[in-house]
């Protein structure tokens, strides 16, 4: 991403015309903002979208909210949302990662990592739904099911709910070196590997990945997906045939993952030292990326069958990405084990961003 003096962070806007379509989440970079940040028709944007710089983003996200509130899409092959406790599985893509080795926490680290991204990511999913953090009720608001229907901005008495993901939501890691990841893989071999990691993990079968979610991590000095100058990181399902080189057969039911780039190596421009300063910083974007795609997924796993802005195709995270100094803005989140830089996410009850929220259902 952006590597000169001055990189600017952007969030994601889809053209109206393709957003219910592709449903595809990302966190971007881009210099400057066309039509498509708001949603408005005509605009030009790619598949990954055009983002507003950070001195726009609140801007552009009060434009972008209005009175609109997410609806529900009605599902994608029976699926809106993670109505069952989430289950996280971090894949290190590619011998690229360098040496393993285990911290005292139990978490993989590598040689090549220089900003120990590896072992934070792994913590920060072993922490979410412990501590009685309260980032994650935000998300407890959305549901799915029969009993919700298509286009609905509450959820009606007896839905299933997106549960308080209570104890944890990592399930598994993976280092798969047997290969190096390439040096631009794109959507659809970011989504075989997925594939793989569900065979890999034993998920081989639809209810097996019913609510799970593969983090496909890309090593530093790769442009996973060309996200350089482009985007932060995005989320998908197999099945999505607008994934670059097409979408990907499962033998284990739809399966959802994200494309997470180390994107620290694109420094301010996904988000280092977004809100902390020094050192402490340098791991900002990281977490709020990979929390941006995690409350994403759990809240429309499969694109766009879950809840979005049907005016924008903003999802929750959109609607608050790169926001700080604001109610329901990026903030410091304390877990169980420890604490992560995240950012808020869309509150239909409120109709606001929110960073913290009570546990609904």
């Amino acid at each position: 991403m952006n590597h000169g003096t001055t990189p600017t962070v952007r969030r994601r806007a889809v053209r109206t015309s393709v957003a219910a379509a592709l449903g595809v989440a990302l966190l971007a970079i881009s210099p400057t903002i066309s039509s498509a940040a708001t949603g408005a028709p005509g605009a030009t944007a790619h598949r990954h979208g055009v983002l507003p710089t950070v001195a726009n983003a609140h801007a552009v996200g009060q434009a972008r909210h209005g009175g609109n509130t997410l609806a529900y899409g009605g599902g994608i092959d029976g699926t809106g949302v993670m109505s069952g406790h989430p289950k996280v599985y971090v894949v290190f893509y590619g011998n690229q990662w360098g040496s393993q080795g285990t911290d005292a926490n139990g978490n993989l680290t590598f040689s090549n990592d220089p900003s120990h991204g590896a072992p934070v990511a792994q913590n920060m999913f072993k922490g979410i739904g412990t501590g009685s953090e309260q980032w994650s009720g935000t998300m407890t608001q959305y549901c799915d099911g029969p009993l919700v229907a298509t286009n609905a901005t509450t959820c009606p008495s007896g839905a299933a709910h997106v549960p308080y993901p209570t104890g944890g939501v990592l399930a598994g890691v993976w280092y798969d070196n047997a290969a190096a990841s390439p040096a631009a893989a794109t959507g659809h071999q970011l989504g075989v590997e997925a594939v793989n990691a569900a065979a890999h993990f034993g998920n081989t079968t639809a209810a097996a990945n019913r609510y799970a979610y593969y983090v496909i991590v890309s090593p530093h000095g790769t442009n996973p997906d060309n996200y350089q100058g482009a985007y932060c990181a995005w989320h998908d399902y197999n099945g999505d045939s607008t994934l670059t080189g097409g979408a990907v057969t499962s033998p284990y039911g739809d399966v959802a993952f994200s494309n997470q780039p180390y994107n620290m190596d694109s420094g301010a421009g996904c988000g280092v030292n977004f809100l902390n300063s020094g050192s402490a910083g340098t791991l900002d974007g990281w977490t709020m990326t990979l929390g941006h795609e995690y409350s994403e997924t759990i809240t429309d796993q499969n694109p766009a069958g879950g809840w979005t802005n049907h005016t924008t195709g903003a999802e929750n995270a959109d609607e608050c990405a790169w926001l700080k100094g604001v109610t329901g803005g990026a903030g410091n989140v304390k877990m169980g084990n420890g604490t992560y830089t995240e950012q808020g996410s869309w509150s239909n009850d409120t109709n606001a961003c929110a960073l913290t929220h009570p546990t609904v259902g």
